[in-house]
């Protein structure tokens, strides 16, 4: 028998919710539309700036920070970890052996050199919390999925993954319009300038709008080499859940030794959230070749409708002015760990060419 006041609680719930979500699905909407016009224009980018401006434009903003603001900060979380294990459908590990070993290896040795080298330039600019572990996480693996899933296993409250989502958008954007400039003065060939962006490039959705540019060879190279970076979210969240989980476990032992009071153990933050879990769960039902291809075409839209509300709530959290007042340091920061990882990205490729 349902209760009643369960019942009028998840209604309450859904009335509440529902102005913001339909305003995120709305955005997600027309972000897809503009992307099938402006192909070179990633969706999820797309969305991220709609939320930002809804957020900072006068006609909006009173919508944002009132009746949407619930609805919006629903889809930033659950429509994130949806998403999350959508992703786990673009994954085929077939797919990541055939790059070979030895160019297998040195997508990992770029992920975890980028994922120190960030970490360190964020304690070098004396960033806050978890800011430096989230854009390090965002910015190795693959862009704001990534934040989302650290910021499950760490707790991180939902306001403090904005500006590292904001940094993910504005530096992959940056990629879009600056590595094709650089194709030619490298001197890459198609294979190699996609091994690049592949490497170096944040979200899937970056990745593809950059190498395209460069043809059907660049971006092939480009998202198989995206896709093994995307690969290692489950093992380096899964360090860092245990982690958080054993410094949890030394904080409540030592409240026990200096309380003389009985101390109530708190919840634990999951060493391995049920979303990633979902998401190995979708790469290694990928991997088996069961699937028909309409449903992983369903799975890749499933995956843009949840994502796209999501990046669109967490941009609708981003106050422009607050921004340039208190994140400029970090944009430095952010810019200075972009460089970075081109960088070890373009000794990856030369590595694997060798």
């Amino acid at each position: 028998m349902v209760n009643p006041a369960g019942t009028g609680g998840w209604q309450a719930t859904a009335r509440a919710i529902a102005p913001g979500l339909a305003a995120a699905l709305a955005a997600v909407a027309v972000s897809l539309l503009l992307h099938s016009v402006l192909p070179m224009l990633p969706a999820m980018t797309i969305a991220v700036v709609l939320g930002i401006a809804a957020v900072n434009l006068p006609g909006t903003s009173r919508l944002c920070q009132g009746p949407w603001r619930a609805g919006l900060n629903f889809a930033g979380k659950h429509f994130m970890r949806a998403g999350i294990v959508f992703l786990g459908l673009k994954l085929s590990l077939g797919d990541i052996m055939d790059l070979g070993w030895v160019s297998v290896g040195l997508v990992v040795g770029v992920v975890l050199l980028s994922f120190a080298g960030t970490l360190a330039l964020g304690k070098l600019f004396k960033l806050d919390g978890d800011t430096p572990l989230l854009i390090a996480t965002g910015f190795s693996i693959c862009g704001a999925s990534a934040i989302g899933a650290m910021a499950a296993v760490r707790g991180t409250k939902h306001v403090d993954t904005v500006l590292p989502v904001a940094l993910v958008t504005l530096c992959g954007t940056l990629a879009i319009g600056v590595l094709p400039l650089m194709m030619n003065p490298l001197g890459l060939s198609p294979l190699q300038f996609g091994q690049w962006v592949g490497a170096g490039v944040h979200d899937v959705g970056q990745v593809v709008a950059t190498a395209q540019t460069a043809g059907a060879v660049a971006l092939s190279a480009a998202v198989v080499v995206k896709l093994t970076r995307v690969v290692l979210l489950a093992p380096i969240v899964g360090v860092a859940g245990a982690i958080e989980r054993k410094r949890h476990a030394r904080a409540l032992e030592l409240r026990r030794t200096n309380s003389a009071e009985p101390v109530v153990a708190p919840r634990f933050p999951p060493v391995i959230p049920l979303f990633v879990i979902g998401f190995l769960l979708m790469t290694a039902l990928r991997t088996t070749g069961w699937l028909p291809e309409f449903a992983i075409e369903g799975g890749a839209l499933a995956q843009d409708v949840a994502l796209g509300a999501a990046l669109f709530g967490l941009g609708s959290s981003v106050r422009v002015r607050e921004l340039l007042d208190t994140g400029a340091r970090a944009t430095v920061m952010a810019l200075c760990s972009w460089a970075l990882i081109g960088t070890l990205a373009f000794g990856a490729v030369h590595l694997m060419a060798a």
